[in-house]
């Protein structure tokens, strides 16, 4: 059974200092202690220097939360970024968590117990965007289905109705659809259910991840890309599975995109092009 001390923090970061110190105050309020953070710099100046990041890098470290902090450059795209914090990520577990997400207290003890439970290759919660929790969309909601008896692997595609899953993710649509399906949970309650991709916070097998390609495509696609996170996910849920939970405990803090150039989808270099290669 994975605890704490079997898991990785890996965050990526770029220019967004506070929305960082952010992030890491919602670590060092975990519910549980002893996991690592590792987070990769790509910003223009060092975050490290940033006070309110150092301020929290020292309480992290205080609390049984040892932090590393790398710079990275030059920036070569947000899969190679991801690859590079996996090889610096040495246990079983390793969490992806985005520099603008805030996870409640119990976020990390959740995600644990599930990945105990249902050892499937990832799971994670979709992120709240509270701007618009009053914006109920129940043609979005509509694709929502729970695992039960155990997360199995299937195989998503965009020409797969599997792929429709990606409207749950939308807006405040997590919350909307904790809201239908559990009304009130327990303090530590969590529900699986079937997912397209999961952005912003997942908690990987990391070997298992690693054994899929991790995120080694990044050679293959050009610097200025997206969907890196979709693409890594597919192959894994492939082969081991993947699931949402509910109700998240994930906030996104909403800040614009540090992803502007979406011309080049990864989707289309790893699956696409692998395709017509055959």
């Amino acid at each position: 059974m994975s605890t704490p001390s079997d898991l990785d923090v890996l965050v990526p970061t770029r220019d967004r200092p506070s929305a960082l110190a952010v992030t890491l105050a919602g670590l060092a309020a975990q519910s549980v202690s002893g996991f690592r953070v590792v987070v990769s710099d790509q910003s223009r100046e060092p975050v490290a220097a940033d006070r309110l990041v150092a301020a929290q890098v020292r309480i992290l470290g205080h609390r049984d939360r040892p932090v590393e902090v790398h710079r990275h450059l030059p920036a070569r795209g947000m899969a190679e970024q991801r690859a590079f914090l996996l090889g610096r990520a040495d246990r079983r577990l390793a969490l992806y968590l985005d520099d603008d997400v805030w996870l409640e207290p119990e976020a990390i003890e959740v995600l644990l117990a599930a990945m105990n439970g249902l050892r499937c290759g990832f799971v994670g919660f979709a992120l709240h965007g509270l701007s618009h929790r009053h914006d109920v969309r129940p043609a979005e909601l509509a694709p929502y289905e729970e695992w039960t008896g155990g997360v199995r692997p299937e195989r998503v595609r965009r020409e797969s109705p599997a792929w429709r899953r990606w409207t749950l993710h939308n807006a405040s649509n997590p919350l909307h659809l904790a809201q239908a399906h559990i009304g009130t949970p327990g303090p530590r309650e969590w529900r699986p259910y079937k997912v397209a991709w999961i952005g912003g916070c997942v908690l990987y097998d990391r070997e298992r991840l690693v054994e899929c390609g991790g995120f080694d495509f990044w050679r293959s696609v050009p610097p200025r890309h997206a969907g890196e996170d979709v693409a890594a996910q597919l192959r894994v849920m492939e082969r081991y599975g993947g699931a949402g939970l509910l109700p998240s405990r994930a906030y996104h803090l909403e800040l614009p995109t540090t992803v502007t150039h979406r011309g080049a989808e990864c989707y289309d270099y790893v699956f696409e092009t692998a395709a017509g290669a055959r």
